[in-house]
């Protein structure tokens, strides 16, 4: 057979189905999209840049009702915002030290027998403070005068035999000087009064050890406290050797309480405690936000604890009052300084950017600016401020989440009242002049007229 040429060959071998004679642009068609869609973004950037996107924003956010943070184009300058203000202040800021603490009794004492019997009387109830050497529980003690008594007896016998042996003796003597008798007889006598003096002091010891034991059925309170809830009742059988006490006396007054700081304070507490010697502590309740009593710092644990990084510290509070009790939980403040003669705001004022921190410092047309502060020292709810700020500026507590710089604000101190009434009974209780009170009277009347247009302008 011959060779076929590439005329004779089938169409359908030639060109199959699906073949193009010629290859598609594919990649032209993506570079055109690629360029449309960076076109888009480009051109919708640069319209919410520019002057008339952010007007159109602004406007969205005003429809919105929304309140934007700072340089945000919903602001509007002339919302009032409810706020309260609070005026710095000059003086002394005390500088504390915070830990938790847990009440302790100063002394506790679980009261046992020291001999066996029968309990026959208790002399307390349940909850009652006793004082040192007060009678508690009563164990019989017949068991113990009997042994007194048997004692007792054996000493009288003891000594008669004594005084006998002592005149065998004399007489042993006057018949050995006259040569009557050896002195090996004696001496066998002198032996024989020592030992009768033995017994006595052996039947001596008999009786105070049947004393004690009297004496130990009277059972006394150690230490002056309160007695907690009674182990045993009248009628049981108690021994020396009872795991168990009858009783528990806890001392309250003084008590103690044991809290605990970091370990980076540790320095400063113990120049402190050696220089000025015992420490202010203050017991506050679980919000601490009451005091509930005022104490002084004992002492300082021997180590600090790896686990933890804090160490412990002891104080001691009179807690004449009992409004301290053992296990109680409590937040301690612990007085290692003193600055004086700082400007002091609440803690609340004080606000962080990315700037610093700063404040809200109110102006006389009701209206805020920030004002940048330098935080020199931060104690409890109160700050130092170093720079930023003078006493007798009036800065914002609460409510600056919704304030901008320059935003008007309706400001009221924390007891409720607005600033304006508070400034009015200043000025009535400092007795000022009936021109003054008049002044004051029509201030007072233009005030709800400029709260009206106020509100008005707020509403448009």
């Amino acid at each position: 057979m011959g060779h076929l040429k590439s005329t004779e060959l089938p169409e359908s071998l030639v060109q199959p189905a699906g073949f193009d004679r010629e290859p598609r642009r594919s990649g032209g068609r993506a570079w055109i999209w690629i360029l449309g869609v960076v076109v888009v973004l480009g051109f919708t950037y640069w319209y919410f840049h520019s002057a008339r996107g952010g007007a159109a924003v602004a406007a969205l956010g005003g429809a919105a009702g929304g309140h934007g943070g700072p340089g945000d184009g919903g602001f509007n300058p002339d919302q009032i915002v409810p706020v309260v203000v609070s005026t710095a202040t000059r003086g002394d800021l005390p500088v504390f030290f915070n830990g938790l603490g847990t009440v302790t009794a100063y002394n506790t004492v679980t009261v046992r027998s020291r001999v066996d019997g029968q309990i026959v009387k208790i002399n307390f109830t349940e909850g009652q403070m006793v004082r040192e050497g007060e009678s508690l529980v009563e164990i019989d003690p017949r068991p113990y005068q009997v042994q007194l008594e048997q004692a007792e007896g054996q000493l009288a016998k003891d000594e008669a035999q004594l005084r006998d042996v002592q005149v065998d003796y004399d007489r042993y003597q006057q018949l050995f000087k006259a040569g009557v008798i050896p002195k090996q007889q004696v001496d066998t006598q002198l032996a024989q009064v020592g030992q009768f003096t033995g017994s006595i002091k052996a039947d001596q010891a008999s009786i105070d050890s049947a004393k004690l034991q009297i004496t130990y059925s009277h059972i006394t309170a150690p230490i002056s406290g309160r007695v907690g809830l009674r182990l045993v009742d009248v009628g049981n059988i108690v021994h020396a050797t009872d795991t168990n006490g009858l009783l528990v006396i806890t001392q309250l007054q003084p008590i103690a309480v044991i809290f605990s700081l970091p370990q980076d304070q540790l320095s400063q507490v113990i120049g402190k405690l050696h220089g000025a010697g015992p420490l202010p502590v203050e017991a506050y309740d679980r919000d601490d936000t009451t005091k509930i009593a005022t104490g002084k710092l004992l002492t300082i644990d021997n180590q600090i604890d790896t686990t933890t990084g804090t160490y412990k510290l002891k104080a001691v509070f009179g807690n004449e009052k009992d409004d301290l009790f053992p296990n109680q939980f409590v937040n301690v403040h612990l007085l290692v300084d003193t600055k004086h003669n700082v400007t002091i705001v609440p803690a609340t004022a004080i606000a962080r950017g990315p700037q610093g921190t700063y404040v809200y410092l109110t102006q006389k047309d009701s209206r805020v600016k920030i004002q940048p502060v330098t935080v020199t020292l931060n104690s409890g709810n109160s700050v130092a401020i170093g720079k930023g700020l003078r006493a007798g500026d009036t800065v914002v507590i609460d409510g600056q989440d919704k304030l901008q710089d320059g935003s008007r604000i309706d400001a009221r101190t924390a007891s409720g009242a607005s600033v304006a009434q508070a400034q009015g009974a200043g000025n009535s209780d400092s007795g000022s002049s009936s021109s003054a009170d008049a002044s004051t009277g029509s201030n007072s009347t233009d005030q709800p007229s400029k709260s009206q247009a106020a509100h008005k302008d707020a509403e448009r």
